[in-house]
Parts: C-alpha cells; sequence; structure tokens
C-alpha cells in the first residue's frame, strides 16, 4: 500500500484524537453503521481531496465501511494533522498522501498519487482534484462517475467549468446543502477562526476592532463570534445585500481603505483575490493582525506585502512579522491560509457531522444515479438534506411538530381564503 505521511509512529495519538471526535458525530456514525451492512459503494474508487483531520478520518471510515476503496490527501498544504494521516494508514490501511507544511510540489504530487486510485468518484475540498484531472490527466474521465465538492470556493470554480462547457463529470454541491452551509460554513467557521486567531497571537478580542472581508455564511459566523467576544466588528462587501444585512445586524459597513485604518484584526472569508492588498497594508496600523479563513491565500495579496517589506520574521509558531518600508508591522497568521486549520484545529466534530454526513450520503447518491446526471453542478438532493437534519435533532433529542394532514392540505391548496 503506498502513502507519504509524516511518521506512522503518530498513529495512536491519532487514533485517540479520532475516537474522541467520532463521539461527537452521531450522523455520520449512523450513516456507516448502516453502509457497513447495505455495502452502497462496495468497490467505488474514491479519490478525497480534503482536510485531513480526526473528522475526515471518521468520514473515511464511513467511506471503507460501505465498500469503497479510497484513496486521501491534503486539500491545504498546513491543513493537515499528522497524526490522524498515520492512524489511517497504519490502523485503517487507507492510502493517505498528505504532510503538514508540505510545500507546492509535495502537495500535487500528493494529489496525483491520490488519483492512482484512478476514482469512479471525485471528494472535492478546494476542486483542485476536478481541476487537476481536466487539465493533466483526462484519461481518468472514462472511469469517472461524478464527484462532489464542499467548498464555497469550489462550487465557484466548479459552476464556471460548467457555465463555459468545460466540466467533463456532474458534481454535486455538498457545500450548498442547507445542513452544511448553515451550519459548517457559519458556526464551524465562526467558532474555529476566531480559535485558529487567539492560538495564535494570545491577544484579546475584547475592546479591539475587528474587520471581516466578506459578509456570506462564513463571514456572518466569524463576526458573529467575533463580536461575541467583545470586539467591535466591521463588515466589508462588495453585495449590495449582504452589506444591507450586516447594517441591519448591527455591525458597521465601509470600504476596506476606510477599515484599513481601523481595524486591529482582520479576516478575509471572501473567495476571491487580493481582498487585502498594498493600499491597505499602507494604511494598517502597526502591530495589525491579518488572516484568512476563505479556501486559499490569495485572498492576501501576500506578494506585494513581501514586496513592501524591509524585513520578515517568524515572531511566533504561526505568525509572521512583516516590517514595512513605513516602520510599521503588519502580522500575518497561518502563512494567509485557514487559519482555523493552520493555527487551531479546524470546525468541531458536532458540525462536520453533518457536513460529511452530507460527503458520505452524496457519494452512495452518486452511485446509484450518477449514469443519468448531466455534467454539470447539481445541489444535494432535499431528501437527503431534510434525513441528515431529522437525524441530528433525533441524536440531541429535540422532538418537533408534525403537520396534521389537514394542515398539508391547506398549504397545497389556492381554495381556502380566510
Amino acid at each position: 500500500m503506498g502513502y507519504d505521511v509524516k511518521d506512522l509512529s503518530l498513529a495512536e495519538m491519532g487514533g485517540n484524537r479520532v475516537e474522541w471526535a467520532a463521539q461527537g458525530m452521531p450522523v455520520l456514525n449512523a450513516i456507516k453503521d448502516r453502509f457497513s451492512s447495505e455495502k452502497p459503494l462496495q468497490d467505488v474508487r474514491i479519490a478525497a481531496c480534503l482536510h485531513v483531520t480526526t473528522e475526515t478520518a471518521v468520514l473515511m471510515q464511513a467511506l471503507k465501511a460501505g465498500g469503497a476503496i479510497v484513496h486521501l490527501c491534503a486539500s491545504n498544504p498546513l491543513s493537515t494533522q499528522d497524526d490522524v494521516a498515520a492512524f489511517l494508514v497504519a490502523r485503517e490501511e487507507i492510502p493517505v498522501f498528505s504532510i503538514k507544511g508540505e510545500d507546492r510540489d509535495t502537495y500535487y504530487r500528493h494529489i496525483y498519487q491520490a488519483l492512482e486510485v484512478k476514482p469512479h468518484i471525485t471528494m472535492d475540498d478546494g476542486a483542485d482534484l476536478v481541476s487537476t484531472i481536466h487539465a493533466e490527466q483526462r484519461e481518468l474521465l472514462e472511469d469517472i462517475i461524478a464527484g462532489t465538492e464542499e467548498t464555497t470556493t469550489g462550487v465557484i470554480r466548479l459552476k464556471s467549468m460548467a457555465t463555459q462547457g468545460v466540466l467533463a463529470y456532474p458534481i454535486i454541491a455538498v457545500n450548498d446543502a442547507n445542513t452544511k452551509h448553515l451550519f459548517d460554513n457559519r458556526y464551524g467557521t465562526g467558532q474555529s477562526t476566531v480559535d485558529g486567531i487567539i492560538r495564535a497571537t494570545n491577544r484579546l478580542l475584547a475592546g479591539s476592532t475587528f474587520v471581516v472581508a466578506g459578509y456570506g455564511w462564513c463571514g456572518r459566523g466569524v463576526a458573529m463570534r467575533a463580536n461575541g467576544m467583545g470586539a467591535k466588528v466591521i463588515v466589508t462587501e462588495v453585495d449590495p445585500l449582504r452589506a444591507l444585512e450586516a447594517v441591519m445586524d448591527g455591525y458597521q459597513v465601509m470600504t476596506m481603505q476606510k477599515a484599513a485604518t481601523r481595524g486591529d484584526f482582520f479576516c478575509t472569508v471572501t473567495g476571491d483575490i487580493k481582498v487585502l492588498r498594498r493600499e491597505h497594508f499602507t494604511a494598517m496600523k502597526d502591530g495589525a493582525v491579518i488572516c484568512n479563513s476563505g479556501h486559499f491565500n490569495v485572498e492576501i495579496d501576500l506578494e506585494a506585502l513581501e514586496e513592501m517589506s524591509e524585513e520578515k520574521r517568524q515572531i511566533r509558531e504561526s505568525v509572521e512579522e512583516y516590517r514595512l518600508s513605513n516602520g510599521k508591522r503588519v502580522n500575518v497568521l497561518g502563512e494567509g491560509r485557514l487559519v482555523n486549520l493552520a493555527a487551531a484545529e479546524g470546525h468541531p466534530p458536532s458540525v462536520m457531522d453533518m457536513s460529511f454526513a452530507n460527503q458520505a450520503l452524496a457519494a452512495s447518491y452518486v452511485t446509484e444515479n450518477g449514469a443519468t446526471l448531466e455534467k454539470k453542478v447539481y445541489g444535494v438532493p432535499e431528501e437527503i438534506d431534510r434525513e441528515i437534519g431529522r437525524l441530528k435533532l433525533a441524536a440531541m433529542e429535540v422532538e418537533i411538530d408534525q403537520l396534521l394532514p389537514e394542515q398539508e392540505k391547506y398549504l397545497t391548496s389556492w381554495d381556502m381564503g380566510t
């Protein structure tokens, strides 16, 4: 079995942490139990490019229980938990190609190694598997049934490919499931991002000014949690409706150029490039802390920051200090990559429970229905989304009402007035 991980001796530690995560993932555990008996993925080959974390390991266990043959690589050079990678190789016999801190060449070599499984299904977190196949390994397309994508950034890329007519197989946008983005993106990103910032800096958020770039579901979550920690939150946006919502939610909204002079902390969550750039760095306070919680590090123009700086040094484990020519210091967390994974442990298991339940059930769905799907991006079927919500509520011992027959009739009729 091929693999490339940091140190197999870390497997026991990884196993303990995976066990701890699994305790908070009752929905995925229920799916794993069903997969074990029904084997809906028997002999299905899956190439997965995901953050290699404890929660991802529980997903890998569920896919394997369903009969799948899985190869896993990292979707970000800094998001791997090396003990988890070791556990999956040594204890679960799943080929993993992932080392925290790997350089760009190693990152793509690992993608190529994961694709050696010759997948029927691709499972992506940012669309790097899909783009690599389409650009460099088109011979693999013959065997591919469909794929899944978990991030806003990846869905944007894939919808662009579909619009341009170059997407060669159907994709299920797991990110767009209500049981994913309403919870993972908002509550998971909110908590884990603030966790990463605090771990990296040990700075107090209370009383500070915290600038959130982007008010999608991730931005909402980050703003909510920063506000809850006592920060004064500023939101920057390009979408007038989202900006208006941020105003109604009680936040200051302004351009980034204005916010740059006020912020103590800056966090980008837009999915776009150069959200923080040269003119913003120049305007920032001495000692400003900047980070990114969007999928790729392109949201911060690090190249411009390098050019503007007279000195760069590692001042803390996840903090790089750039000293600008004007004498000010700008501190970048986690090399501008996902701060919640570069400097912390990512989303809590209880929220990833629903996200990865979507991944598992979407894989089963496309195995059964992929041949009938067009080469475009699909949402998660509503019945899967609702079933995951039902299972989550049941695990939380929460009961809800059911419609009476006459209520159902009323909601589907037009002739019953006031």
